[in-house]
C-alpha cells in the first residue's frame, strides 16, 4: 500500500472559485463537506463534476484532508477522469482508484506481514484455469470448453457467486435465488467452482474477486492493518454506488469502520449489473444505515437534448424507476424508430446510416451501435468490415482476456527477447500483427496497435522497446483499462454504461431481445425492470441524436417512452 505523504501548502483554487463552476444542485453537494451524504444523480447530470468539486472544496476550507480521501470508482477510465480532474482543482493527492485497485495495493502491500510466503500470481484471465477446471471436474464431454460465450457464462457465474459471498458448497442452494438463471446446469458450475478454487490454491494464484474477500478479511481479522489503512483513509467517496455488490460493500465497510465520513453517488435507475452480484440494496437503505444523512439530487441533464430527455423520462415515468430530469440544452430532434423485417435489413438499414454521416463529415468517434448482446453485434461486425467501415467493439468481456489479444501478446512477449536487427520497436509491433489482422475481429489488435503509436509520440514515453510497450500493457492489464481508437463503437449496452456519443444507433429493441426473454430467465417483473433500466442506459447515451430500431415486433418499451403508439 502506498503511504501518501500530506499535502504541502494551500489548493490553487478559493472555495468560492470551486463553487462558482456549479449548479445549485452541484454546489449543494460540494457544501456537504462532511459525511454522510447520498447523492441521487440522474444520467447525464454532472455527478463527477459535484463530488470532485465537493473534495476540492473541502480540502480549500480545511475541512478534508485531499491526502486521506479515496474516492472509488467502478471503472479504471473513470478513476482517471477523475484524479485528472482533482489535479486541474488543486488537490493532486487524492487516491482516485477502483474498488479492485484499491484493495490489491493494500493486499500486496500487507502480504509479507499478514500471510507470508510468496505473493500469489493475480490472473489476468480465468479461461486457463476454468478448461483445467472443467477437465478436472470430469465433465469436458458435458461442457463445451472451447466456446467462449460457455466460458464467459461458467467464469459470470462464479464471479457473481463470490462476489456474492457464496461458496462453492452453497452454490447449489443459493443459485435458485438468482435473477438470471445460468444457461449451464448449476450442478456442472457447482463441480466445476470446486475444481476452480482448488486449481488456485495449487498453482499459488488468485482472481479479481479473490483480492477483495482476501482484503476484507485481512482488515477485519489484523487489527494493526486496519488501523493503518484506516488512519490512511478517513474520508470516502463512492461513485457508481447503485452497482456495489456485497463483497465490496463489505470492503468498505472494513475501511470506514465506525466513521460517517462517506458520500455515495448514484441512481436507481442505471442498475443494471444484477447479473454480477451488483445490488442497488446498499443505496436504496442508505438512510437506514445513517439516519443523519444528508440526501441530495442531481436531476438537471447536461448530456442529452430535451427530445431524448423527453423520452427517458416517459420511461421512467412506467415503473418508478428513479427521478425524472430537466434538460438544460437546446433542442434538437426527436428520437427516430425505424423497423425492419429482419435482422439483415436492419445491419443494411444502419450501416447506410452510419456511411452517410461519416461522408458528412461525422466523427467516427462521436458514433455509437448499441446492442443486448454482443451476439447482436456480430453482424454489424462483419458489415462493417465490408465497408471498410472504422469501429472498435466494446463489451462487458475483459478485453485482455480476449483469445486473440492474449495470443497477439503472447508473440510480442517472444519478440521482445530477441530485437530485430535493424527495425524500430514499432516496426517489429506492426509486423507481428499482420497476421491477426485479418478475419471479422481485427478491433482489438488494432487497438493496440494505434495504442503503440501513441506510445511512440510519446515524449514521456521510456524505454521505446517492445518490452516497454508490454510494461504499460501489463499496467493497462491490472487495471482493465483497455486502449481505444477514434472509430465508431460498437457496444453492448452493459458495456456502454458510463459512455456518452453525439449519435447513438440502438439496435434490435424488439420484444424477445430488448427485453431478451429465454427459457432461463423467464420473463418475472424484476427481469423486465432490469431489461427497462437497461433500455433507459442506452437511451441516455445519446447526446444529439438517438436513431432505434427493430425488426419483427417492437419492444414495450418504445411505446413506454412515447416513441410508439400504444396499439
Amino acid at each position: 500500500m502506498e503511504i501518501v505523504p500530506k499535502l504541502g501548502g494551500e489548493p490553487s483554487l478559493r472555495g468560492d472559485e470551486i463553487l462558482a463552476a456549479l449548479d445549485d444542485d452541484q454546489r449543494e453537494v460540494a457544501l456537504a463537506t462532511r459525511g454522510p451524504v447520498c447523492v441521487i444523480a440522474g444520467a447525464g447530470t454532472g455527478k463527477t463534476r459535484a463530488i470532485t468539486h465537493r473534495i476540492a472544496y473541502a480540502a480549500a476550507i480545511g475541512t478534508m484532508d485531499p491526502s486521506k480521501v479515496l474516492a472509488l470508482t467502478f471503472t479504471a477510465r473513470a478513476a482517471g477522469e477523475m484524479r485528472t480532474r482533482l489535479r486541474s482543482l488543486g488537490v493532486p493527492t487524492v487516491a482516485a482508484r477502483t474498488v479492485h485497485s484499491a484493495a490489491l495495493k493494500q493486499l500486496i502491500y500487507f502480504w509479507p506481514t499478514v500471510f507470508g510466503g510468496r505473493t500469489p500470481d493475480l490472473m489476468n484471465s480465468k479461461t486457463p484455469f476454468l478448461t483445467e477446471a472443467i477437465n478436472r471436474a470430469n465433465l469436458s464431454g458435458e461442457v463445451r470448453s472451447t466456446s467462449r460465450e460457455t466460458m464467459r457464462d461458467i467464469a459470470t457465474e462464479i464471479e457473481w457467486a463470490k462476489v456474492s459471498q457464496v461458496a462453492p458448497i452453497d452454490y447449489l442452494d443459493q443459485v435458485s435465488e438468482r435473477l438470471t438463471k445460468p444457461r449451464i446446469k448449476p450442478e456442472h458450475i457447482a463441480q466445476i467452482y470446486v475444481a476452480y478454487e482448488s486449481l488456485k490454491k495449487q498453482e499459488v494464484a488468485i482472481d479479481f474477486e479473490d483480492v477483495l474477500l482476501l482484503t476484507s478479511a485481512m482488515l477485519e481479522e489484523e487489527r494493526a492493518v486496519r488501523e493503518r489503512v484506516q488512519d490512511q483513509y478517513r474520508y470516502f467517496t463512492v461513485d457508481e454506488y447503485q452497482d456495489i455488490s456485497p463483497i465490496q460493500q463489505r470492503l468498505i465497510n472494513a475501511w470506514l469502520g465506525s466513521r460517517k465520513d462517506i458520500c455515495v453517488v448514484g441512481d436507481p435507475a442505471q442498475t443494471i449489473y444484477s447479473f454480477a452480484g451488483a445490488t442497488p440494496v446498499f443505496l436504496n437503505t442508505f438512510t437506514q444505515r445513517f439516519p443523519e444523512a444528508q440526501v441530495i439530487r442531481l436531476s438537471t441533464g447536461y448530456r442529452s437534448t430535451p427530445e431524448i430527455t423527453f423520452a427517458a423520462n416517459a420511461l421512467l415515468r412506467t415503473s418508478s424507476m428513479g427521478q425524472e430530469l430537466t434538460a438544460s440544452n437546446d433542442h434538437g430532434h426527436r428520437p427516430s424508430v425505424d423497423g425492419f423485417k429482419d435482422e439483415t435489413a436492419e445491419i443494411a438499414g444502419i450501416i447506410s446510416s452510419i456511411t452517410a454521416l461519416l461522408s458528412d463529415g461525422t466523427a467516427p468517434q462521436e458514433i455509437a451501435i448499441l446492442a443486448r448482446t454482443n451476439s447482436q453485434l456480430k453482424g454489424m461486425e462483419r458489415a462493417m468490415n465490408s465497408k471498410g467501415l472504422p469501429y472498435q467493439v466494446r463489451s462487458t468481456e475483459r478485453f485482455f482476456e480476449r483469445q486473440d489479444v492474449r495470443d497477439f501478446l503472447k508473440q510480442v512477449r517472444q519478440a521482445s527477447v530477441i530485437p530485430t536487427e535493424g527495425a524500430t520497436w514499432l516496426d517489429e509491433l506492426r509486423t507481428i500483427a499482420q497476421p491477426y489482422l485479418t478475419g471479422e475481429s481485427i478491433d482489438g489488435i488494432a487497438a493496440l496497435l494505434h495504442l503503440g503509436r501513441e506510445l511512440d509520440d510519446d515524449e514521456g514515453f521510456s524505454p521505446k522497446t517492445l518490452r516497454g510497450f508490454l510494461r504499460e500493457v501489463e499496467d493497462r492489464v491490472t487495471q482493465n483499462n483497455p486502449p481505444t481508437m477514434p472509430v465508431v463503437t460498437l457496444a453492448t449496452l452493459h458495456a456502454a454504461k458510463g459512455l456518452e456519443w453525439e449519435r447513438v444507433f440502438l439496435i434490435g429493441a424488439s420484444e424477445g431481445i430488448l427485453p431478451l426473454e429465454t427459457g432461463s430467465t423467464g420473463t418475472t417483473d424484476a427481469v423486465i425492470s432490469e431489461e427497462r433500466r437497461l433500455f433507459y442506459v442506452g437511451m441516455t447515451r445519446a447526446k444529439v441524436d438517438l436513431h432505434i430500431s427493430y425488426r419483427g415486433q417492437p419492444s414495450r418499451f418504445l411505446r413506454e417512452s412515447g416513441l410508439l403508439a400504444s396499439s
